[in-house]
């Protein structure tokens, strides 16, 4: 019997939305991570792109235990002398609650070309809305 590999005739993306309503921002992440990669599909091949799109509504309702608010800290430098600056997890879920979820999942994808195209199928927003309704998404329940 040879070995099936799958070409991009077999892949079929499906649209898959996610209330992250009382969710934990980390369990969350990885099981989003799962679905983009496309692992939970029986013709997964770790060199295509075989996930689904997922969009995930109410971001600004997760949450995270311990205390991660306070101590959890988020760091970017500017490239010049004294341009490094952080966040904490608390401010950014207030300024911006959707670039939380996104960079949890960033560290959780592949770091080369393939994990940025699969990263482009994830959808955050803020609130219970989104624009994607003429997708016809399926609602996605997780397990955690």
């Amino acid at each position: 019997m040879k070995t099936f590999s799958p070409t991009p005739e077999h892949i079929d993306h499906q649209w898959f939305v996610v209330d992250a309503e009382n969710q934990i921002l980390g369990r969350l992440a990885a099981q989003i991570a799962h679905r983009l990669r496309g692992k939970h599909k029986p013709e997964f091949a770790p060199h295509m792109d075989n996930g689904d799109f997922i969009v995930v509504v109410n971001c600004e309702k997760i949450r995270v235990t311990g205390t991660k608010l306070a101590t959890k800290k988020y760091y970017n430098h500017s490239g010049y002398v004294g341009g490094l600056r952080e966040t904490t997890l608390g401010k950014l879920l207030a300024a911006k609650p959707a670039e939380a979820l996104t960079i949890a999942v960033r560290g959780m994808l592949p770091k080369n070309r393939l994990g940025r195209a699969m990263l482009k199928k994830l959808k955050v927003y803020a609130g219970p809305t989104h624009p994607h309704t003429a997708q016809n998404p399926k609602q996605l329940t997780l397990q955690y």
